[in-house]
């Protein structure tokens, strides 16, 4: 094994739980959040060497994740594919942690446009700053605010009919 594919293997093992998850939030199902990993990872090997600062690789990975789910939605195929009567095999897991409340608001922000959707979970899923964020997205770090901004309302307004989301049991 060169030094080349060590690095990308310590990298994938140590990053790959994360940007998975990051990928499902992305476009809401688990078999596409590993498909749009897997291309992103391909894509990523292939400018391996040329990505010469390796406190920023999980920045590049994220930008090529947001460019192939954005790149998906626009390719024709997608159109054509149909739904079938086969349920699959397993649903996506969920965190141990989880107590459902994040499976319904993730379901929430599912209901957003794509743009809007990139905007919140790497602002606030990935924890990037606005400047951070808007650099992922190559928008302009005003848009990031607004975007966000919109989103949290379009949020609010979507639940403000289920007041249990975010509410433990001792709550409701």
């Amino acid at each position: 094994m060169t030094d080349r594919d060590a690095d990308f293997t310590a990298y994938l093992q140590a990053r790959q739980g994360r940007l998975l998850r990051t990928a499902y939030l992305l476009t809401g199902d688990q078999h596409q959040a590993e498909d749009l990993l897997q291309t992103s990872l391909a894509k990523l090997y292939l400018a391996w060497d040329r990505v010469h600062d390796r406190e920023s690789v999980d920045a590049y990975v994220r930008r090529i994740m947001v460019n192939e789910n954005n790149s998906l939605w626009r390719r024709g195929w997608r159109r054509r594919e149909h739904p079938t009567d086969v349920v699959p095999e397993l649903p996506p897991e969920s965190p141990a942690y989880d107590d459902g409340a994040g499976a319904a608001l993730w379901a929430a922000v599912q209901t957003l446009p794509r743009k809007a959707r990139a905007v919140l979970v790497l602002r606030y899923y990935e924890e990037l700053t606005e400047a951070e964020t808007a650099e992922v997205l190559g928008i302009a770090v005003g848009t990031v605010k607004s975007q966000a901004s919109r989103a949290l309302a379009t949020l609010r307004e979507r639940v403000a009919d289920d007041q249990t989301i975010g509410l433990g049991e001792e709550e409701r």
